[in-house]
C-alpha cells in the first residue's frame, strides 16, 4: 500500500472513533456552536484533572473544593422535597465535583454573600450540559445530579446519562426556608433570575477547560421554584439553553403568594376554636371532609374521559360544586371550599390570583401540608402559614417589611405592593421568539392537585402564549397531570421521563405527542399507566385493558 494512503487512512479512522482525546485546545472560544463536536462520548476528566481544577482562574470566581467520586451509589439529597427531585436511588459514573463561589461580597448589615455552585463532571461526557433548578427559597447548593423533578419518577438522572450538571444556591445561604436574604438588593436580584446567567457562564467555561469543547446541547430542568427558574431561562437567557423542562412552575410567584395569604385568611376564618379560643387551622377541613369532597368529585367527573378509574382526565370540564356534598360536610365548609377554590379576590369580586380546579388529589398529605397542615395547636404548621407568609411579607412586598402580618393583607390596597418584585421575579412573558427561532424546545408540566400553584393559572398563561405567538406547539407543550400534587405525590401517574422526551424533540425532531406515565406510590393500582397528553388534549379511554396506555388516545 502507498505510504501516503496508509497514513491518510489512519487519520480518518482516528477521527471516526467514538472516544475523543481532548488534549488539544479549542480554537474559537467566542462562539459556542463553533466549538462543538458530534461525538457520543468525550473523555477529558480524571482524578488528576479534577484536583488541578482548584487552580483554575475565573472572573470573580473562586473554586472552594474539588472531589473525585468513583462509580457507585450516591447518598440521598436532603433538599429533594423542595426541588421536586425524584426519590429513586442513584448510581452515578465516576465524576469530579467542583464547588465554588461567584461574586463573594459583603452585603446589607455586613452579611456575607456569594453565589454558591456545584458542578459535576463525568469521566465519560455526552457533550451535554444540564442546569438543575432549585426549590423553595433556594439557599442551599443541592447535589448536582440532575434527577427528574417528579418525586415518583424512576427515570435515569442526567449525571448517570453522562451530562455535566450544575446547581446553585442562587446567591444566598441559610436553607430553603430562610428569608433573611431579602433585605439585600443584589441577593434579591440573583434569586429572581440573575444567578442563572452567571452560573451558566462559569459552568460552561469550566466545561470547556476540561473537555476542550463547549456543550453541544444545554438544558435546564426544575420543579417548583426550579420550574420558575427554568421558564426564566427560556425568557431571559434564550441563547444559552436549547431545551427546558419546567415542572409545577411558580412562574407567577408574586401572585401565588397573594393566593396563599387569601387561603390563610379563609382557613383562619372558618377554623374551629379550642378551649383557649385558639383557632385550630388544620381542623377547618378534616380528613373526613376532604375524603367526602374527593368522593363527590369522582362521582361527578371521573367517567367523563370514558373510564371510571380514579383519574379525572377531563379536569377542565369537571363541574363539581361543594354544595353537592353539603349533607356530608356542612354549610360552613361548603363556604370555605368555595372561597378557596374561587381564588383570591378584591372587594369588587375580581380575582387577584387564579381559581383552582377540583381534583382527586385534594385529600392527600401532599395537599394538606401546604394548605392548612396537621397542627392540633393554635400555631399552624402548613408551609403556606410558614414560608409562604414570610415570603410575602419580606420578599414579594415593597418596601421590605419583616413585621407585616399577612393575615391582615388587604386585597384592595396591598396587591400593588408586589408589582415591583413581580417585574423581575415572574416568568410569565409570552414573547419567547428568540428561544423559538434558535430551535429551543420547552416541556411544561403541572399537577391538577397542586396546592401551591394553580393549574388554572398556568393554563391561562399557556393559552395567552398560544394567542400571542404562532405555532406554539412547534416549540412548547404543556402536560397537565390529574391527581398529582406539587412536584409529585397524590393518586397520579407521576412516574414519567420528560428529559428523554425533551432530548428526542430537540435533538431528533420527534415532538412529544404524548409521554407514557406510570402509577406513583399513592395510586392504588401499581400496574396502571396512561399517556400524558399535550394540552388541550386529554387521555380518553377507547377500549381494552384499562391499565395500558395503548387503551387511551389523546384527543
Amino acid at each position: 500500500m502507498n505510504k501516503k494512503i496508509f497514513l491518510s487512512s489512519l487519520i480518518i479512522i482516528s477521527f471516526m472513533t467514538t472516544y475523543i482525546n481532548v488534549n488539544a485546545s479549542s480554537k474559537n472560544k467566542q462562539n459556542n456552536k463553533d466549538n462543538q463536536v458530534d461525538s457520543v462520548v468525550i473523555r477529558g476528566m480524571d482524578k488528576e484533572k479534577c484536583s488541578n481544577l482548584k487552580n483554575i482562574k475565573l472572573y470573580q470566581t473562586s473554586i472552594t473544593s474539588t472531589e473525585w467520586i468513583e462509580e457507585g451509589n450516591l447518598p440521598e439529597d436532603e433538599n429533594a422535597r423542595f426541588s421536586g427531585a425524584s426519590s429513586a436511588k442513584v448510581q452515578a459514573p465516576a465524576h469530579c465535583i467542583v464547588k465554588g463561589e461567584i461574586e463573594k461580597r459583603k452585603g446589607v448589615n455586613g452579611k456575607e454573600y456569594a453565589i454558591g455552585f456545584e458542578l459535576r463532571l463525568p469521566t465519560k461526557w455526552n457533550n451535554k450540559f444540564l442546569f438543575q433548578g432549585g426549590g423553595g427559597l433556594n439557599g442551599v447548593v443541592s447535589p448536582a445530579i440532575g434527577k427528574i423533578p417528579s418525586h415518583g419518577s424512576t427515570a435515569k438522572p442526567a449525571l448517570s446519562r453522562g451530562y455535566a450538571v450544575v446547581t446553585t444556591d442562587s446567591g444566598h445561604s441559610g436553607g430553603s426556608r430562610d428569608i433573611s436574604f431579602t433585605e439585600d438588593q443584589l441577593a434579591r436580584l440573583n434569586y429572581a433570575y440573575a444567578s442563572t446567567g452567571k452560573v451558566t457562564n462559569i459552568a460552561k467555561q469550566i466545561i470547556e477547560n476540561v473537555y476542550s469543547v463547549y456543550p453541544k446541547y444545554s438544558y435546564f430542568m426544575g420543579c417548583s421554584n426550579g420550574g420558575r427558574e427554568a421558564m426564566q431561562a427560556a425568557m431571559r437567557y434564550p441563547n444559552e439553553f436549547d431545551g427546558i423542562v419546567a415542572g409545577n412552575p411558580g412562574f407567577r410567584l408574586s401572585r401565588a403568594a397573594i393566593g396563599e395569604a387569601w387561603d390563610n385568611q379563609q382557613f383562619t376564618k372558618y377554623a374551629p376554636a379550642n378551649d383557649k379560643r385558639e383557632k385550630i387551622v388544620s381542623q377547618a377541613l378534616t380528613q373526613k371532609d376532604l375524603d367526602a369532597v374527593v368522593k363527590g368529585i369522582l362521582k361527578r367527573c371521573d367517567a367523563k374521559d370514558g373510564l371510571a378509574d380514579g383519574i379525572v382526565n377531563a379536569w377542565e370540564t369537571c363541574d363539581f360544586k361543594p354544595e353537592m356534598v353539603e349533607d356530608e360536610i356542612g354549610a360552613e365548609k361548603v363556604a370555605l371550599l368555595n372561597a378557596i377554590f374561587g381564588g383570591a379576590k378584591n372587594s369588587r369580586g375580581e380575582n387577584v390570583y387564579s381559581s383552582w380546579p377540583y381534583d382527586a388529589g385534594l385529600n392527600t398529605m401532599g395537599w394538606r401540608i401546604w394548605k392548612h397542615g396537621t397542627s392540633e395547636t393554635g400555631v399552624p404548621n402548613s408551609i403556606n402559614f410558614g414560608m409562604g407568609a414570610a415570603s410575602l411579607a419580606q420578599y414579594f412586598m415593597t418596601p421590605h417589611n419583616p413585621d407585616f402580618d399577612t393575615l391582615k393583607f388587604d386585597f384592595d390596597k396591598d396587591v400593588e405592593k408586589t408589582f415591583q418584585i413581580a417585574g423581575i421575579n415572574n416568568a410569565d412573558s409570552t414573547d419567547l421568539s428568540t428561544f423559538e427561532v434558535r430551535g429551543g424546545k420547552m416541556i411544561v408540566f403541572e399537577g391538577v392537585s397542586d396546592p401551591v400553584f394553580s393549574a388554572h393559572d398556568l393554563r391561562d398563561w399557556y393559552n395567552q402564549l398560544r394567542n400571542d405567538m404562532k405555532n406554539v406547539d412547534s416549540f412548547s407543550r404543556l402536560f397537565v397531570i390529574p391527581g398529582m400534587n406539587h412536584c409529585g405525590g397524590g393518586p397520579a401517574m407521576e412516574d414519567f421521563d420528560p428529559l428523554t422526551a425533551l432530548e428526542e424533540w430537540r435533538e431528533k425532531g420527534k415532538a412529544p405527542d404524548f409521554i407514557i406515565a406510570k402509577a406513583g406510590n399513592e395510586y392504588p393500582d401499581k400496574n396502571k399507566e396512561l399517556p400524558l397528553c399535550p394540552y388541550p388534549k386529554i387521555a380518553t379511554y377507547t377500549g381494552g385493558n384499562k391499565n395500558k396506555a395503548s387503551s387511551f388516545k389523546c384527543k
